[in-house]
């Protein structure tokens, strides 16, 4: 197992490295040119800037068994697809059951905005967010570990 992070503006990559390294688990970062990360203990692939770049270097690089964390849907899908576990950035385990759905928010509250109605954004992060994140990433850790892994 890897954990590849969508890290461009992912506010849990350090925690996602300390657990990493914790566990001996390789730790990939993904990036594009602007928004450059080196972290101690992680892989950093940086790709050239675009429209979901990282995105498509990451989907390429995942496998079966591997895990990732974006706040990404559609990202997670195409990863859910290869047969990766797939992580937000709170904590929510992203699965086949949960992304459709997802992805349909998604798709309406586009269309709410084309059609110029004003949709508020994230709230400001909450510490509870940061502890639901390590939470989840570190039940899947272990259960990676002891061999009992969720499929």
């Amino acid at each position: 197992m890897r954990i590849f992070v969508d890290a461009d503006g992912c506010p849990v990559v350090e925690e996602t490295v300390r657990l990493a390294r914790r566990y001996r688990v390789d730790c990939v970062l993904l990036c594009d040119t602007a928004h450059q990360l080196e972290r101690a203990g992680a892989e950093t692939v940086t790709v050239s800037q675009g429209a979901d770049s990282v995105d498509f270097a990451l989907v390429n690089r995942v496998t079966a068994g591997d895990l990732v964390v974006t706040q990404d849907y559609g990202l997670a899908a195409m990863c859910l697809a290869r047969g990766a576990r797939v992580l937000h950035q709170d904590g929510l385990e992203y699965t086949d059951e949960n992304i459709g759905g997802l992805l349909a928010a998604r798709q309406q509250a586009g269309r709410l905005r084309r059609g110029r109605f004003r949709i508020r954004g994230p709230k400001r992060r909450k510490p509870a967010q940061d502890a639901a994140f390590v939470a989840a990433l570190e039940a899947i850790l272990k259960e990676t570990r002891s061999g009992k892994e969720k499929r």
